[in-house]
Protein backbone atom coordinates (compact mmCIF):
# COMPACT_ATOMS: atom_id res chain seq x y z
CA UNK A 1 0.00 0.00 0.00
CA UNK A 2 1.27 3.13 -1.00
CA UNK A 3 -0.41 6.66 -1.31
CA UNK A 4 -1.05 7.03 -4.53
CA UNK A 5 -3.04 3.58 -4.31
CA UNK A 6 -4.82 3.53 -0.98
CA UNK A 7 -8.11 5.28 -0.13
CA UNK A 8 -9.20 6.69 3.46
CA UNK A 9 -11.59 4.10 3.12
CA UNK A 10 -9.11 1.61 3.04
CA UNK A 11 -7.26 2.90 5.39
CA UNK A 12 -10.13 3.12 8.16
CA UNK A 13 -11.16 -0.46 7.47
CA UNK A 14 -7.20 -1.98 8.22
CA UNK A 15 -7.36 0.18 11.88
CA UNK A 16 -10.77 -0.94 12.35
CA UNK A 17 -9.26 -4.64 11.76
CA UNK A 18 -6.74 -4.35 13.55
CA UNK A 19 -8.79 -2.74 16.73
CA UNK A 20 -11.67 -4.88 16.23
CA UNK A 21 -8.57 -8.44 16.28
CA UNK A 22 -7.69 -7.07 19.82
CA UNK A 23 -11.03 -6.24 21.37
CA UNK A 24 -10.47 -3.25 22.30
CA UNK A 25 -13.87 -1.49 20.78
CA UNK A 26 -14.11 -1.07 24.89
CA UNK A 27 -11.41 1.39 25.37
CA UNK A 28 -11.94 2.89 22.01
CA UNK A 29 -13.93 5.94 23.72
CA UNK A 30 -14.31 9.40 21.77
CA UNK A 31 -12.48 10.84 24.92
CA UNK A 32 -9.35 8.17 24.99
CA UNK A 33 -8.94 8.79 21.53
CA UNK A 34 -8.82 12.21 21.34
CA UNK A 35 -6.16 12.27 24.37
CA UNK A 36 -4.28 9.28 22.91
CA UNK A 37 -4.21 11.24 19.66
CA UNK A 38 -2.66 14.55 21.93
CA UNK A 39 -0.05 12.55 23.61
CA UNK A 40 1.64 10.71 19.83
CA UNK A 41 1.08 14.68 18.15
CA UNK A 42 3.34 15.61 21.45
CA UNK A 43 5.49 12.67 20.64
CA UNK A 44 5.91 13.98 17.07
CA UNK A 45 6.72 17.07 17.64
CA UNK A 46 10.67 15.66 19.78
CA UNK A 47 13.24 15.02 16.86
CA UNK A 48 12.30 19.10 16.06
CA UNK A 49 12.61 19.95 19.25
CA UNK A 50 15.63 22.63 20.29
CA UNK A 51 17.12 22.54 16.34
CA UNK A 52 17.24 25.47 14.53
CA UNK A 53 14.36 25.58 12.11
CA UNK A 54 16.71 24.52 8.64
CA UNK A 55 18.40 21.92 10.26
CA UNK A 56 17.66 18.61 8.30
CA UNK A 57 16.26 15.16 10.34
CA UNK A 58 18.38 12.30 10.49
CA UNK A 59 17.57 9.05 9.00
CA UNK A 60 16.64 7.87 12.55
CA UNK A 61 14.93 10.68 12.96
CA UNK A 62 12.83 10.69 10.02
CA UNK A 63 11.84 7.78 10.69
CA UNK A 64 10.69 8.76 14.04
CA UNK A 65 8.83 11.24 13.07
CA UNK A 66 6.90 8.84 10.20
CA UNK A 67 5.87 6.60 12.99
CA UNK A 68 4.43 9.36 15.03
CA UNK A 69 2.80 10.89 12.02
CA UNK A 70 1.31 6.81 11.73
CA UNK A 71 0.42 6.88 15.28
CA UNK A 72 -1.31 10.42 14.55
CA UNK A 73 -3.13 9.13 11.65
CA UNK A 74 -4.45 5.53 13.27
CA UNK A 75 -6.04 7.81 15.67
CA UNK A 76 -7.81 10.43 14.47
CA UNK A 77 -8.77 7.32 11.62
CA UNK A 78 -10.18 5.11 15.01
CA UNK A 79 -11.56 8.79 16.33
CA UNK A 80 -13.62 8.84 12.87
CA UNK A 81 -14.68 5.19 12.97
CA UNK A 82 -16.20 5.42 16.36
CA UNK A 83 -18.10 8.88 15.24
CA UNK A 84 -18.88 7.80 12.08
CA UNK A 85 -16.92 10.83 10.73
CA UNK A 86 -16.47 11.45 6.98
CA UNK A 87 -12.59 12.32 7.28
CA UNK A 88 -13.14 13.70 3.36
CA UNK A 89 -15.81 15.53 3.84
CA UNK A 90 -14.44 16.84 7.01
CA UNK A 91 -11.16 17.78 5.91
CA UNK A 92 -12.66 19.32 2.51
CA UNK A 93 -15.23 21.50 4.50
CA UNK A 94 -12.11 23.13 6.94
CA UNK A 95 -10.46 23.68 3.91
CA UNK A 96 -12.82 25.60 2.67
CA UNK A 97 -13.69 27.10 5.78
CA UNK A 98 -9.81 28.39 5.77
CA UNK A 99 -9.73 29.30 2.06
CA UNK A 100 -12.53 32.12 3.18
CA UNK A 101 -10.26 32.78 6.45
CA UNK A 102 -6.48 32.68 5.00
CA UNK A 103 -7.48 34.10 1.70
CA UNK A 104 -4.53 33.69 -0.76
CA UNK A 105 -4.53 37.00 -2.32
CA UNK A 106 -4.02 38.68 1.39
CA UNK A 107 -1.52 35.95 2.75
CA UNK A 108 0.43 34.50 0.50
CA UNK A 109 4.21 34.56 1.75
CA UNK A 110 2.71 35.16 5.30
CA UNK A 111 2.27 32.97 8.12
CA UNK A 112 -1.46 32.93 9.29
Amino acid sequence: MVDVDTTIAELRERVRAFVHARDWESFHTPKDLAIALSVEASELVEPFLWRETSARLSAEDRASVGEELADVIIYGLSLANVLDLDLSEAVLDKLRKDERKYPARRFRGRAP
